[in-house]
């Protein structure tokens, strides 16, 4: 047989037609069948009929481009199939690809993907040939076998695809033979008639099957199992505890327990504190709750609880405000609660870091939920009460040991006083939860706990640990009980919902300023109110803007992550475009006492000399606020 000569392919030019890929597919998938016999004609007969069939099809299936391909072949100016550049292009690819699988494998260079054997599509165990025709089709396959790939290609151009001799060089060069004269001479040698190559002796898709050598099969099967053996064998030995390091480093083989994990899912070996362990110890948070509930003792479920926690399957509802771990303890929790609520059995334990409920119903059905927050660094007045339950848009909670008195309290209505809540066994009678209201906020309920040394309001904000609320500036600020406190609280309760979800372990409300109106339009309150979060980062803060005798407060800035109105920095800036009664717009701004003069630049030029502002300005107007503290340092506006 002849040597190959196949040169680079030469590169399209802009003349030249382009084809979406969705026409390419088309054309390839209505003449399939015609491309996998041009692809089994080219391809050289050594490889066998067996590997010619697979690697037609793989070649033909591969001949889809991946987006917009310009043809560098001109289609012949005919009808049918030869007129369509998408059929162009496929035929153009499969030729080229099969004229590459009949080159020499050459040692210092990498085989190219059509020369090696088609990963897809396989057949394992059975050997697939074309039908066999008659004499003239053998003598024409014997003819055919002589030539060089350019040369079979020619004669498959000639007779399969009716092309005439000019039109089948522009395609040969265009697939990159480096002599499509010398093809076309090579392939007129060929006596047999064209219309032969219509037989099944050269259809790749019309097959006969036949079995692969069945008694090597068996051997080569026997010998695969005797390898997998040897190779598990080999892998579980190297996986055995020694002197060195196995697989898994420092880390014991899996097939070794864990005295930790299996004790934390052991419910015998639940932390279990005694009920007066509070009045002694030095610490007063989560780690000296008794264990309370009418299902205190009950093995069983605090086993499943355990087993949740450490493993929670699908069917189980999981949520953890931002910044909670979620895997399971690393050793023996302690116990809080175990008990019915409602309809639902409830446990609650704690692992110094994290609180976790988990809840089955009562019923006996299959859905569970699994609820955890952090709860780290807790102190007496964050840790005097945990969500047992909803239901109904209302909250049971489990206080402290040392609460003694439980009441509910509207903020936004400060002289309303407060009704007061049942305590049965460290549990409160149900009230109305914020957090599961719908429509606009026209009230805000809160739980107000009173113990041996101060009462406190905390707000539930839909996660298992309700907030605590404070008021006073930053570093000093004192608990929500007295008239004052109340008041100052009211206008700014419904703010309490953009916080909502956002693991916050407490709130305050600081009335840092007051400012005359412009036009006898009465005074306003300047408050800012910061949510501290459990994790430490995500702090939000709003600065909000109250005229006195309006009902609600209004955003004026917020920020989150920012040391603004807190304990490290307790300094505050913001403004607001302000609307008279006599429709002038005013830039109003406020800060801290510790700042002592206001600078707004931008679309409002003015200033002031003290810690209020206000300038004339228009409508839709922006500025941004410079504030000077005492000692000269810049405080920058909060947006």
């Amino acid at each position: 047989m002849q040597s190959q000569d196949v040169a680079p392919r030469p590169a399209p030019s802009a003349s030249d037609p382009v084809v979406d890929v969705e026409q390419a597919e088309a054309a390839l998938v209505e003449h399939y069948p015609r491309l996998v016999r041009l692809a089994y004609l080219v391809l050289p007969p050594r490889l066998g009929r067996n590997r010619r069939v697979l690697t037609a099809h793989a070649l033909t299936q591969r001949a889809l481009p991946r987006n917009r391909t310009p043809v560098p072949v001109i289609p012949a100016q005919s009808t049918g199939r030869d007129g369509d550049p998408g059929y162009a292009l496929v035929r153009l690819r499969v030729l080229r690809t099969a004229l590459e699988a009949g080159l020499p494998l050459c040692r210092p260079a990498w085989p190219k993907r059509s020369q090696l054997p088609p990963l897809l599509p396989q057949v394992w165990g059975l050997r697939l040939f074309p039908r066999s025709g008659g004499a003239d089709e053998l003598a024409l396959d014997q003819a055919l076998s002589a030539l060089s790939g350019p040369g079979r290609a020619a004669y498959a151009l000639r007779g399969l695809e009716r092309l005439p001799d000019g039109e089948v060089r522009r395609v040969l060069d265009a697939s990159g033979v480096a002599d499509a004269d010398a093809a076309l001479r090579e392939a007129g040698t060929v006596a047999g008639p064209y219309p032969l190559l219509e037989s099944p002796e050269f259809d790749p898709c019309s097959l006969q099957a036949r079995p692969t050598d069945l008694l090597r099969r068996r051997r080569y099967l026997r010998a695969a199992l005797v390898a997998g053996c040897a190779l598990v064998v080999g892998g579980a030995l190297l996986g055995l505890p020694g002197d060195t390091w196995g697989p898994y480093g420092a880390a014991a083989p899996p097939y070794t327990r864990n005295p930790a994990a299996e004790a934390a899912l052991d419910p015998g070996e639940l932390v279990r504190v005694p009920a007066a362990a509070w009045r002694t110890s030095a610490r007063a948070d989560f780690s000296v709750w008794p264990a309370r509930g009418d299902l205190a003792g009950d093995r069983a479920l605090l086993r499943r609880a355990l087993a949740v926690w450490a493993r929670p399957g699908g069917s189980v509802a999981v949520s953890a405000t931002p910044g909670t771990p979620t895997g399971g303890p690393a050793g023996p929790p302690q116990l809080l609660y175990a008990g019915t609520v409602d309809a639902v059995r409830v446990v609650l334990l704690y692992d110094g870091l994290r609180l976790a409920r988990y809840a089955e119903p009562k019923n006996g059905a299959a859905a569970a939920a699994l609820d955890l927050a952090r709860a780290d660094g807790a102190r007496r007045p964050e840790a005097g009460a945990v969500v047992l339950g909803r239901s109904d848009r209302t909250v049971r909670y489990l206080t402290a040991p040392w609460v003694t008195e439980a009441a509910e309290r509207d903020l936004t209505e400060p002289g309303g006083g407060a009704m007061e809540l049942t305590l049965t066994g460290g549990v409160t009678a149900p009230l109305a939860s914020p957090v599961q209201r719908s429509g606009a906020c026209t009230s805000w309920n809160a739980l107000e706990l009173t113990d041996g040394s101060a009462t406190r309001v905390l707000t539930d904000l839909g996660e298992l640990v309700p907030a605590r609320l404070t008021t006073g500036r930053p570093g000093s600020a004192s608990e929500v009980s007295g008239a004052k406190a109340l008041r100052d609280w009211a206008p700014f309760a419904c703010s309490l919902d953009t916080v909502r979800g956002a693991g916050v372990r407490s709130v305050n409300a600081w009335d840092f300023a007051s400012q005359s109106l412009p036009g006898s339009g009465g005074r306003a309150s300047w408050v800012c109110t910061r949510a501290e979060t459990w994790r430490g980062g995500g702090a939000k803060v709003l600065a909000q803007f109250h005229t006195h005798g309006g009902t609600y407060g209004a955003v004026a800035a917020k920020a989150e992550d920012v040391p603004a109105c807190g304990e490290r920095d307790p300094h505050v800036l913001a403004g607001v475009l302000w609307k008279s009664r006599e429709d002038g717009w005013y830039l109003l701004a406020a800060g801290d006492k510790g700042i002592g003069s206001i600078r707004a630049t931008g679309g409002i030029d003015a200033s002031a000399e003290s810690n209020v502002l206000a300038a004339e300005a228009k409508k839709g107007a922006r500025a941004e606020l410079r504030g000077t503290l005492d000692d000269g340092r810049e405080v920058r506006g909060l947006r």
